[in-house]
């Protein structure tokens, strides 16, 4: 990813940032301070922080110091973007709830082209290179039992259409015709539905009772306002 330089940003701003940014798409989750020093070539973790806490102070991410892994991109990240690609619209179904179970949109069809959801514009170049778009939708955070992964009431995660998750990965997930945002584990004799918050259970189901999975979580937008919804 390629980031244009802004006033008060330096050129080790900048690896930092595009680091981050690439890291969080190719892993779903952000790179710990050594990894990103090993990037950037900074060997001190103390130089590390010095960097990201300005980063911090001029709006580009958000620390949480009590979470491993605590750095979160804020939307200011896109004003310094230097997309070659076009924007991606991806239409934003409706609500999963990261607490109580709710009830969402099927996604189980093409919505790309069908005006009549709003949308989050995603630059292609955000995206894996693997990743075409054409199965993506989005949906809107309610509730806060992921807020230990970085993701809050309010945000909007941007899905993969899938049917199957691998152990650790960020699912939308329908039981009894409800969904909810889950790690997911396939355990010896049950299923485990783990939220992201200390003060919650995770959802455990019997073999018999196989959850549906209907995405994976591979990006988080930090809803800010809605001058990126189309």
């Amino acid at each position: 990813m390629m980031v244009r330089k802004s006033k008060g940003i330096t050129d080790k701003h900048i690896k930092v940032l595009e680091f981050l940014t690439d890291y969080q798409t190719k892993y779903g989750r952000p790179p710990s301070i050594r990894e990103i020093g090993e990037k950037v070539k900074i060997s001190s973790t103390s130089v590390v922080n010095y960097y990201l806490d300005q980063l911090k102070k001029m709006g580009y991410l958000e620390r949480d110091d009590r979470v491993s892994r605590g750095v979160r991109l804020t939307d200011k990240v896109n004003e310094i973007i230097q997309s070659t690609t076009e924007l991606l619209r991806v239409p934003i179904l409706g609500p999963i709830a990261a607490g109580p179970f709710m009830l969402v949109p099927e996604p189980g069809v093409n919505y790309m082209n069908d005006k009549e959801y709003d949308a989050v514009d995603i630059a292609r170049s955000l995206l894996p290179s693997k990743e075409k778009g054409n199965d993506l939708y989005a949906l809107e955070v309610r509730g806060d039992s992921m807020i230990d992964a970085m993701i809050n009431d309010g945000d909007i995660v941007v899905m993969k259409q899938a049917t199957e998750a691998r152990n650790g990965e960020m699912v939308a997930v329908r039981v009894n015709d409800e969904y909810t945002l889950k790690y997911f584990y396939k355990e010896k004799d049950r299923y485990r539905l783990q939220p992201a918050n200390p003060t919650m259970k995770p959802i455990i189901l019997k073999k018999s009772e196989q959850p549906e999975i209907n995405g994976k979580v591979v990006m988080v937008i930090r809803k800010m306002d809605r001058s990126l919804v189309a």
